[in-house]
């Protein structure tokens, strides 16, 4: 339910991508020459435009999947995760109170937060640069 309520909040960011992205796109040469060989909308759409489309949306998703880890560690962190259900949020709050005697505890999965955050980021920065042809040669 947690995962469905982040993912129903994050949603407008990448419809907004999708739909400036296809405002750009569709006044693009390869679009008006597929229109002059008799292309349908549809197959414009599909074929052309989305395709060309998908790159800030993947780079996108990379850091957006980043920041849903961190809203569900820190509601897991605060008690409002799915009690059934391990997190990393949840062992972090369950380990604060042997702080003194066990900091492993918690900072095993604090850690591991930190370390799949950055991972994420590290992968978005790389994917804008491979997937990005406008940013390569900037100094």
């Amino acid at each position: 339910v947690i995962a469905l309520a982040i993912g129903g909040a994050s949603w407008p960011t990448v419809a907004r991508i999708v739909r400036a992205e296809v405002r750009t796109l569709r006044r693009s040469d390869f679009v008006l020459a597929a229109r002059s060989q008799g292309f349908s909308n549809t197959r414009i759409i599909f074929g052309e435009i989305l395709p060309n489309a998908l790159p800030p949306v993947i780079v996108t998703a990379s850091v957006m999947v980043a920041s849903a880890i961190l809203i569900e560690s820190s509601l897991s962190f605060l008690g409002m995760g799915d009690p059934n259900v391990m997190s990393w949020g949840a062992m972090i709050g369950a380990g604060r109170d042997s702080l003194r005697t066990a900091w492993y505890l918690t900072a095993i999965p604090g850690a591991a937060i930190v370390l799949a955050v950055l991972a994420l980021n590290l992968l978005g920065d790389g994917l804008t640069e491979a997937l990005n042809p406008r940013q390569r040669h900037r100094p």
